[in-house]
């Protein structure tokens, strides 16, 4: 089993993004896999390798997953930690009843590393899985940015409890506390913030053809005044707004978004955390859609798809971490597939 798991890694690193992929890539690298492997029956085929992870204890993978994240975020530490979902898509089957995996992440966006992930029950929502998660990680002195979907009272206190800070988007499922949010700065930007305790930042970034100007207000959750259910909100203490303008040639777009945060008032530090947050979308799950073919994947038998998303989470891990050669995750596979020292410099932080 642990040559079917080494095998594993090193071919999807490699580039193999099927079981088919992985007993090609160890059909190919034989020799050199034997010089480290025991292999008493040669290279396991597809089906043998199928058959292991669609078994394997997921949760005790992940489990080795966090401890080996957890060995290197206790060295560099973490700042600001996105939490998001994503479902991957072609993991359903409808002959056996099986739905499509949805799970959920949480992302250490400073040091561009996975730091663990659960798959969100059949029966359940994300809402029940990332208190899950948030127990498996140490986040203290942490910034854990959530969407609407985790912006909770149970979420936020149990962020408080493990002394770290949130910054939690607010919408609809809110809908009283979004709506007080929405018309207080609604007044307060008429007024231009006169008389307001607040702060302000903003951003202007031009690339590809289109211009994005991003501003953010800060406030004192007390300049609110009294706001629903204000108390029951574990160490409350800012909302802010981002409003997001994007110019194209023929069009441009306004949205605004609200937050509210156990942070000090402060535009800069919101603007931080907001970024970092939708760097998970940027740079991983994007890039496990488009360069891991996540997406695309139709590894769905048993516990498989949710081991295989360990395996893609992994090797992106590493080859983020590796800053030896300068490129996309995409060229990095390429190379590892091709170049075996680069493959051993590339694992050496496992």
């Amino acid at each position: 089993m642990v040559d079917i798991v080494a095998i594993a890694i090193l071919a999807v690193i490699s580039g193999s993004d099927t079981w088919v992929a992985i007993e090609t890539y160890a059909q190919a690298k034989r020799e050199w896999l034997e010089t480290f492997l025991a292999l008493p029956n040669g290279i396991p085929s597809h089906d043998t390798i199928a058959r292991v992870f669609a078994r394997l204890n997921p949760q005790a993978f992940e489990q080795c997953f966090h401890r080996w994240v957890g060995s290197i975020t206790e060295a560099i530490g973490a700042q600001v930690i996105p939490i998001d979902g994503k479902t991957v898509r072609q993991s359903f089957d409808r002959n056996s009843g099986q739905k499509a995996i949805h799970v959920v992440s949480a992302w250490a966006s400073e040091h561009r590393l996975v730091l663990g992930q659960l798959k969100v029950d059949s029966k359940s929502n994300e809402i029940t899985a990332i208190p899950k998660l948030l127990e498996l990680l140490d986040i203290v002195g942490c910034i854990i940015t959530i969407d609407a979907m985790g912006c909770q009272k149970e979420i936020a206190a149990q962020i408080i409890a493990k002394n770290a800070d949130y910054v939690l988007a607010l919408k609809a499922n809110q809908s009283k506390l979004e709506g007080a949010v929405n018309s207080w700065f609604e007044k307060a930007q008429s007024n231009n913030f006169e008389g307001v305790d607040h702060s302000y930042h903003h951003t202007i970034e031009s690339a590809h053809g289109r211009i994005e100007i991003r501003k953010y207000w800060s406030v004192p959750v007390e300049q609110l005044g009294e706001i629903p259910n204000q108390e029951k909100w574990s160490g409350l203490r800012s909302v802010g707004m981002v409003m997001c303008e994007r110019r194209l040639w023929n069009k441009t777009t306004i949205e605004v978004r609200f937050y509210i945060s156990s942070l000090e008032h402060d535009a800069v530090v919101l603007a931080h955390a907001v970024r970092s947050h939708w760097g998970i979308e940027n740079s991983v799950h994007w890039v496990l859609d488009m360069t891991f073919h996540e997406d695309a994947s139709r590894i769905r038998k048993d516990n498989a798809p949710l081991n295989f998303s360990v395996l893609r989470r992994l090797s992106l891990n590493l080859l983020d971490k590796d800053k030896t050669v300068r490129g996309s995750v995409a060229m990095k596979r390429y190379r590892a597939g091709l170049d075996n020292n680069y493959l051993l410099q590339v694992i050496a932080a496992i």
